[in-house]
């Protein structure tokens, strides 16, 4: 009977929805369909995640689809009085930092000989073991040349911690550096799953992370030159970074 049908599916939604509010971290589909046992169809589960998405549209959380999964963020309205709960300064990170993760983001696969092509001055081991060491980006592989040297991309967490579900959400380079830093800071700051998220973004200085800063820069970098759009992302034709 479609009265019972539909009881079932009012039922499963109840139990994704507290899935996903006490869950740690983002659900993908396999995990949704590891909670039902493998019960339902994928096209119910998307169903259910578009039916829990609309009844929280006027709420302060919002469900949202990311590279890992699907979790619930706070609202961008709500960020401020949150931030109020977990005061604490976040980490600041250099303006050779930013322009490194800059160029991995928007030109990987990339080896470090790359991006001190496009930088235009000696990348420090310091940056590279940083930004691993946050998750951000990982060795995918070598490129077939003298030395083998390593190609560098982001990771998911990289894209989770900016809520996105993939690299085409970047927002593409049609001006100077300043601006898309801007961009992807508004992004950073709007990548809150939660007010226990939120402490933990402000804590680990993920909130500003895009924030350029001139705090004890590394002597190698420290006279970087202005990075021009085309140094980012120099065929004229698509400023679409590649697909995850």
């Amino acid at each position: 009977m479609q009265t019972t049908a539909d009881e079932s599916m009012r039922a499963a939604q109840r139990v994704l929805e507290t899935a996903l509010l006490c869950a740690q971290q983002a659900l993908g589909l396999r995990d949704i369909d590891t909670l039902f046992a493998g019960s339902l169809e994928r096209t119910q589960i998307e169903s259910l995640l578009e039916n829990i998405q609309r009844d929280w549209q006027d709420k302060g959380l919002e469900l949202v689809p990311i590279a890992s999964g699907w979790r619930f963020q706070s609202r961008p309205d709500v960020h401020v009085f949150l931030e109020r709960l977990h005061p604490e300064k976040p980490q600041r990170y250099t303006r050779a930092t930013l322009e490194t993760l800059a160029i991995i983001a928007y030109r990987q696969p990339c080896t470090r000989g790359d991006m001190e092509d496009i930088r235009g001055v000696t990348i420090s081991s310091h940056i590279i073991e940083q930004l691993k060491d946050r998750g951000w980006i990982e060795v995918i592989g070598h490129r077939e040349t003298v030395g083998r040297p390593a190609l560098y991309a982001t990771t998911k967490q990289f894209l989770d911690d900016l809520g996105l579900a993939a690299l085409t959400e970047l927002p593409a380079i049609e001006s100077p550096p300043e601006d898309a830093m801007e961009r992807l800071h508004a992004l950073a700051a709007n990548a809150n799953a939660s007010s226990e998220l939120s402490a933990l973004l402000a804590r680990e200085g993920v909130a500003d992370l895009f924030s350029p800063t001139t705090d004890n820069p590394d002597s190698a970098d420290a006279s970087s030159p202005e990075l021009s759009s085309a140094d980012l992302n120099p065929e004229a034709t698509s400023n679409t970074p590649p697909a995850p």
